[in-house]
């Protein structure tokens, strides 16, 4: 079996988290609909080089840009930031759906996620499983939380320097 190629930990740690920082960035200094056209464009570009350096396209990185492009272009044309801040909610939902339907179907959507970058016992993967599906289920409720009762600002900061710290 061929090795497909992998990103440097560090390469990949830019490329997943560097979007988030740019929107973070521009959020401060011109507010969240600049934000969310940056962010677009961030994930797009991070996309592209990742494909650049493996050639290939990972399958949730491609379903996040998805929904990171539709629900921006929602707040950017309606100038309603709800869609973005309801995007993250949808993303962590979405994710924990998907890891229980592995668990339903028998399918080691985690170990295909993870890309054998850990080698587990079908036990292992299925305890994994189950914790990251909590994991996304809290997180898309403390985002709805979050969104809901703080200022635009206090949750792109949280979102930036809690969501990543927590995940």
């Amino acid at each position: 079996m061929e090795k497909k190629a992998q990103l440097n930990p560090f390469v990949k740690l830019a490329l997943d988290f560097g979007p988030l920082i740019l929107f973070f960035i521009v959020n401060g200094r011109a507010g969240i609909f600049w934000a969310t056209g940056v962010f677009m464009a961030a994930v797009v570009v991070a996309i592209l080089v990742s494909y650049a350096l493996i050639t290939r396209f990972p399958i949730m990185t491609i379903v996040t840009a998805f929904i990171v492009v539709v629900f921006g272009t929602l707040t950017i044309v309606l100038q309603n930031d709800v869609f973005v801040k309801m995007k993250t909610t949808i993303i962590y939902l979405l994710f924990a759906t998907v890891l229980a339907a592995g668990i339903v179907l028998k399918k080691p959507f985690l170990e295909i996620a993870f890309d054998s970058v850990f080698h587990l016992t079908e036990e292992g993967w299925q305890k994994l499983t189950i914790r990251w599906i909590i994991f996304f289920v809290a997180m898309a409720i403390v985002n709805e939380i979050v969104w809901r009762t703080q200022t635009t600002d206090t949750w792109v900061a949280f979102k930036t320097f809690g969501f990543i710290p927590l995940t």
